[in-house]
């Protein structure tokens, strides 16, 4: 399982000494790298990573998703998913996507002591572009079937 629930950086304290990599960094050259983006369309992933953080224009409490695509075409390639929590709009559509994820808590106060339960759980999403946004939609869950039972795990099954 993946140990990726760590708190954004920002809020931690001031722990690393990076001055001893500073004439490394300026003497490294930049490589020049080029990603053909996903297309709009549905994709299989896999949850990577899930932090409470917040919002960089509003400074509003958000949930952020790192989606890892399975594939297979752009199998490893990632997209993000942020739930910014300022309505009860908002907070209707953050509980849809948990209980998408099989994680049904009492209270939204509970969600930091079970992010862990995110991790690594596969969904269908569907990405949808519009203008410079890309958004991101948690569609259903995809449980496999497990090979010595011979039944899936949950009534959802892979598509």
């Amino acid at each position: 399982m993946n140990d990726n629930t760590t708190q954004p950086l920002s809020d931690a304290p001031d722990e690393f000494d990076l001055a001893q990599f500073d004439d490394d960094f300026t003497d490294a050259e930049v490589e020049d790298r080029e990603f053909e983006d996903a297309p709009d369309g549905k994709y299989q992933i896999n949850v990577d990573k899930v932090e409470l953080t917040h919002a960089q224009t509003s400074g509003n409490p958000m949930l952020k998703w790192t989606l890892r695509i399975l594939g297979p075409r752009f199998a490893g390639q990632l997209l993000w998913r942020n739930n910014v929590i300022a309505s009860a709009e908002n907070i209707k559509w953050l509980k849809t996507d948990l209980f998408t994820c099989g994680l049904q808590i009492e209270k939204l106060s509970d969600l930091p002591s079970n992010l862990e339960k995110l991790l690594d759980v596969k969904l269908e999403v569907y990405k949808k572009t519009n203008g410079e946004n890309q958004n991101v939609y948690l569609n259903k869950r995809i449980v496999m079937d497990d090979p010595q039972s011979g039944s899936a795990s949950d009534d959802l099954r892979a598509f």
